[in-house]
């Protein structure tokens, strides 16, 4: 996924090579992110944070795996126990300016699986409101409203459910 990254942002720039790439980035502060789809009944967890639906993920803790990490950011923001992974879905690369600086944002995103649920709780301090199941055939509202990276992560679970 990076060199899949790296080639199309090289193509819109109009640049030759990885290092010309990684010189218009140099500038970028690099954030790892981990989170994933955690399916419980053939649905999948889906959380709407600052108006968006979005799926939970979060920053990569120092010394912590991507995998503790997902893990984490998932239970974190949802109130879920113990989701396990089934396996890594994709990376996404995406760009954006916080508090003036710019960002480069890798995520790696994962499937995963609940074997049971209690009550879901949605992390209000990090500005997430709703927190739901939905089906992958009913998944309209989600993606008419949410980032062009998770609507890549949707289509890969999509891919692997066929």
């Amino acid at each position: 996924m990076y060199k899949v990254f790296i080639d199309n942002i090289a193509k819109t720039y109009q640049l030759e090579s990885e290092e010309s790439l990684k010189s218009q980035f140099e500038n970028f502060k690099f954030i790892e992110a981990a989170g994933g789809l955690v399916e419980f009944n053939e649905k999948f967890l889906f959380i709407k944070r600052n108006g968006l639906w979005d799926i939970p993920k979060g920053k990569l803790e120092k010394g912590e795996s991507i995998e503790e990490g997902a893990i984490r950011e998932i239970e974190e923001e949802c109130g879920v126990e113990n989701p396990v992974i089934v396996g890594h879905l994709l990376n996404t690369f995406h760009t954006y300016n916080h508090k003036g600086k710019d960002v480069l944002k890798k995520t790696y995103w994962y499937h995963l699986k609940l074997d049971k649920v209690h009550e879901l709780v949605p992390q209000g301090e990090e500005g997430i409101t709703e927190v739901g199941f939905c089906g992958l055939d009913e998944l309209e509202e989600i993606e008419s409203n949410t980032f062009v990276s998770i609507l890549e992560v949707i289509e890969k679970m999509k891919e692997l459910k066929k």
